[in-house]
């Protein structure tokens, strides 16, 4: 078991990046996504859109929907979500929704990015943290798009 020391933003920004991965080997926008309760991954997902033909199935989304399941609740305000790239307009409204304690995000996305539409998506009690593994995030982003290009 590991130390909870050492169980910190980075440590679970690097889970949601095992989930961006994922979703990058399969062709798919690679954003991923954790959700933590008490130092424990309840919830993960990685974006599916094209998988599942499916708008909606960004990461964020599934991995709220897994958390939910596992705590048999809609509300998960003792939880923090982690997702590679900042929230999108509907997934930081189903992050209000779902009341959680903290936000962490690892790279902004200034095209689609929530921050470029309202700041106040999310309510002000949800503490949002930006830049962890900021670089790593961005640049397998960055990669997957420029494979895309290439083709």
């Amino acid at each position: 078991m590991e130390e909870e020391s050492a169980l910190n933003d980075e440590y679970f920004m690097r889970k949601a990046l095992q989930q961006a991965e994922i979703a990058y080997d399969e062709g798919e926008i690679p954003i991923g996504a954790v959700v933590v309760h008490e130092n424990k991954i309840i919830g993960k997902g990685y974006n599916q859109t094209e998988k599942l033909v499916d708008v909606t199935a960004h990461a964020e989304m599934l991995a709220i929907t897994s958390a939910e399941q596992y705590l048999s609740s809609k509300y998960l305000n003792e939880c923090s979500l982690y997702v590679t790239i900042e929230p999108c307009v509907m997934c930081a409204g189903a992050i209000q929704w779902a009341r959680f304690s903290k936000v962490v995000f690892g790279a902004k996305e200034p095209k689609s990015g929530y921050t470029q539409k309202s700041m106040n998506l999310i309510s002000s009690r949800t503490e949002i943290i930006s830049g962890i593994l900021e670089v790593d995030c961005a640049e397998l982003m960055k990669n997957f798009f420029s494979s895309k290009r290439s083709v």
